[in-house]
């Protein structure tokens, strides 16, 4: 059998990465333009919420596959539908061409992501893997730096197409350097029973969960209605996987107690990430009036701390327990969160960029320690399948907890209106403007108020963690 090129490859994974990773970041630059062009205000939730969807749903599935049938063939699939998708994006004519070619991106995203770890896992040991994982979360890193600006540049100068054109010479690159130095070192296994019950539960858990959120800021009621049905569903899926002879997501792997602590810790990080990278240039552009060029920083000190902490967990670990590791992270960027849920308006605006790198630095260590544990939990045969699960959290975690985030802002916001329109709350929101307007000191305290309440949300997270994580009877370092 031929050797594997691991620095071809390592190169290969690195721009996968950047490519899947820049794709949210680019296409929220061009939203504007997308929704002006294609008429699209009434489904602009769907541009990203459909790419999201098919994402979460299918990475489960990619990772059982990745198990039976190997790596290989699999990612180059995954290339092929998210490169496709890219394309057709990109010549879409209206809202419901993209919306769909979205989900074919979405689906093919669900092998690329969580296969890249898979296949870092069967070419390096437990640990180098710290190390590659730094590496290739330089392209996380850098796709959060460049994608807005990437973005911005492709929208001015082209158009709004571009940023999806951008992706095909990137996926095809991949692809090549894949077909040439990447030989399959996997034994393939015979696939003899496909588990139909539990994709179907699945995904209609996955489908009902994010269409339910999505209805909540519209239609409470409905959208509380098929949240329950998905629990059924979940309930249904579980049954399924408890009686199936080779389930999609083996039950059996969360025996393991700091498996599923791993899980549940960077499902939830994952939701408590969405929140600053939203809420914070919200508070500064719509109570400060900072620019939005300069709020965005936020996120960008977020990042720059999230790719320097994340060289960091290797020798942590050879040091200390995860479980040490992970609880004393956590308390750190919960006392740092604590100021936000009683802010007044003379809070610094500075501090706000102090929190948001001291979230990143934590975020750094914890979850690219959770995706390294997770696979060194299980044995090396279900490695792709325990991939796919947590990366699967990492999907669901900001995907749900946006929801929550944005129904919790607006109830808060409906309720204190006292006698201010909606529609004057939204324009405070929508715009960095210093103009003083009718009832401006009552709108912005309004806002200022459901902010404080999304970031008691965050605090509530921070908590379930640090339970979670005491409760890990894991207490010795594992090499």
């Amino acid at each position: 059998m031929k050797k594997n090129n691991r620095i071809l490859i390592l190169c290969a994974i690195f721009v996968a990465t950047f490519m899947t990773s820049v794709e949210v970041t680019i296409v929220t630059t061009a939203l504007p333009s997308i929704i002006s062009q294609l008429h699209g205000l009434s489904f602009q939730s769907w541009i990203m919420s459909s790419y999201l969807l098919m994402t979460a749903i299918a990475t489960p599935i990619y990772g059982k596959l990745a198990d039976v049938w190997g790596r290989k063939s699999l990612f180059q699939l995954g290339l092929v539908l998210f490169t496709t998708g890219s394309l057709l994006s990109g010549l879409a004519p209206n809202i419901f061409f993209l919306i769909i070619a979205r989900c074919i991106q979405g689906i093919g995203a669900g092998s690329v992501i969580p296969l890249t770890f898979t296949i870092i896992a069967d070419l390096y040991s437990f640990k180098e893997r710290a190390k590659i994982m730094a590496f290739t979360n330089t392209a996380w890193g850098l796709s959060a730096l460049i994608g807005p600006l990437l973005g911005g540049f492709l929208v001015d100068q082209l158009s709004w197409h571009w940023v999806f054109f951008v992706n095909v010479p990137l996926g095809i690159l991949v692809f090549v350097i894949i077909a040439v130095g990447y030989h399959e070192t996997y034994t393939k296994q015979q696939l003899t029973n496909i588990d139909k019950a539990g994709i179907t539960f699945l995904s209609l858990t996955l489908l009902l969960l994010l269409i339910g959120i999505q209805l909540l800021n519209t239609h409470v009621i409905f959208g509380i209605l098929i949240l329950i049905i998905s629990g059924i569903c979940l309930l249904l899926f579980s049954s399924a996987e408890i009686k199936a002879k080779d389930p999609i997501i083996p039950i059996s792997m969360f025996v393991n107690q700091t498996f599923s602590n791993q899980v549940i810790t960077a499902t939830l990080l994952s939701g408590i990430l969405i929140c600053y990278e939203i809420y914070f240039p919200i508070w500064l552009q719509s109570l400060y009036h900072v620019p939005a060029t300069v709020s965005g920083f936020v996120v960008t000190s977020s990042s720059v701390m999230w790719l320097l902490s994340s060289f960091f967990v290797g020798p942590l670990l050879q040091r200390f327990s995860p479980k040490k590791i992970i609880l004393v992270v956590v308390i750190i960027q919960c006392i740092s969160y604590l100021p936000l849920i009683g802010a007044g308006r003379n809070f610094p605006d500075w501090s706000f960029y102090i929190i948001a790198a001291i979230s990143g630095a934590g975020m750094g260590v914890v979850i690219s320690m959770n995706i390294m544990l997770c696979q060194h939990l299980v044995g090396p045969e279900r490695v792709g399948s325990a991939t796919a699960i947590i990366t699967l959290g990492r999907s669901l975690g900001p995907t749900v907890m946006a929801g929550v985030y944005g129904a919790t802002l607006n109830i808060i916001i409906k309720n204190n209106l006292n006698g201010v329109s909606l529609a004057q709350v939204n324009n405070t929101i929508s715009s960095a403007s210093k103009k003083v307007v009718e009832h401006q000191l009552n709108i912005e305290n309004i806002i200022l108020q459901a902010l404080h309440g999304v970031f008691g949300i965050a605090i509530l997270l921070f908590i379930v963690i640090l339970i979670t994580n005491l409760l890990d009877p894991n207490k010795k370092i594992i090499n």
